[in-house]
């Protein structure tokens, strides 16, 4: 008897290790998996992540990475497939139906009209079911505003829906709530109050830095040098080790036609340090600019070859592609 008791122990503490080691095993191919993500490398993200999953198929931390993995290389159907594996283990999730309702919403600016409306509308009902689930998860709610003011009444939108969100977020936290203002007027090209808005969200304090560089971005199209100043300050406030507040440093130096050769610096260092990521300035775009900060210290032949980069990146990038065919007739 007290052999087998023995026996069934030893038996016990075995399968006991080889769980542990294959728990370990997985722990360490999904932090290869985030390592991957983080580095840009989204390809090799699929191929650990997907290892992971063979091993732990109802790992939501694994299909959430995965579904942003894909969304990042334009592969929309897969990107749909992982979060709605992770929305369907994982219901009460209020982040997993925010990025399945991003992953429709990738998916429905590259489809035909019939089938966009569908996915508009599967896109509108998972932001909605993020914002009931966590009312503390702002970038959601943010979500769900800008499809509200962006949206046509077909598929659900309307700035009259969204009034009630941006009065939420308002009591809850008033730089966002005045970001949301702003992005709903910036929707209807309302422009002066889109301002206004951004203004009082950068003044009070905004801390989430995809929501004050979305602010950057707005500024660079509008031409809006003194505001990327104050987007640069407010984002490496709110995180320094973040580089898209070199890039708008530099991009506001450049919009004054002052200090080129700190803007190269800080664009030199934004395109070392930066991730190729849907949330951050696109290559193409640092390269551009590069090549302005280079053709203001009166570096043409150096300034070309930035400008060919920003093409090389991104062959629609029209403003590139005019620096070069203007440097090259030269």
């Amino acid at each position: 008897m007290r052999s087998s008791i023995l026996t069934l122990f030893l038996l016990a503490s075995s399968c006991g290790a080889s769980f542990s080691a294959a728990q370990g095993e997985t722990r360490a191919q999904f932090d290869a998996g985030r390592q991957a993500y983080e580095a840009s490398e989204y390809p090799r993200a699929v191929q650990l992540l997907q290892q992971v999953l063979s091993g732990d198929p109802r790992n939501t931390d694994a299909l959430l990475l995965l579904a942003k993995s894909y969304i990042e290389l334009g592969q929309n159907d897969n990107a749909v497939n992982s979060a709605e594996r992770a929305v369907a283990l994982a219901p009460q999730s209020s982040l997993h139906h925010q990025w399945l309702g991003k992953a429709y919403g990738e998916k429905a600016e590259h489809a035909p009209w019939f089938s966009a409306i569908s996915l508009a509308k599967k896109t509108r009902k998972e932001f909605e079911i993020a914002v009931q689930l966590d009312e503390g998860n702002f970038a959601a709610r943010q979500d769900l505003i800008e499809f509200y003011c962006s949206a046509p009444g077909l598929v659900g939108g309307g700035v009259d829906k969204a009034a009630p969100h941006i009065a939420r977020l308002l009591a809850l936290d008033v730089s966002e709530g005045h970001y949301a203002k702003g992005n709903c007027r910036r929707q209807k090209k309302d422009f002066a109050a889109a301002d206004a808005e951004f203004s009082k969200a950068l003044e009070s304090g905004a801390k989430a830095p995809d929501l004050i560089y979305d602010i950057g971005d707005y500024a660079v199209k509008q031409k809006q040098a003194e505001r990327l100043l104050a987007v640069a300050e407010a984002g490496q406030k709110a995180d320094p080790a973040d580089p898209r507040g070199d890039y708008y440093r530099a991009v506001a130096f450049l919009l004054k036609n002052e200090k080129a050769a700190e803007a190269e610096q800080l664009l030199r260092s934004y395109l070392q340090r930066a991730p190729v990521r849907t949330a951050y300035p696109r290559p193409t775009q640092a390269h551009d600019w590069l090549g302005h900060a280079l053709e203001l210290q009166g570096r043409t032949a150096e300034a070309l070859q930035e400008y060919r980069a920003a093409v090389q990146a991104d062959a629609r990038n029209k403003d590139a592609r005019a620096s070069v065919e203007r440097l090259e007739k030269r």
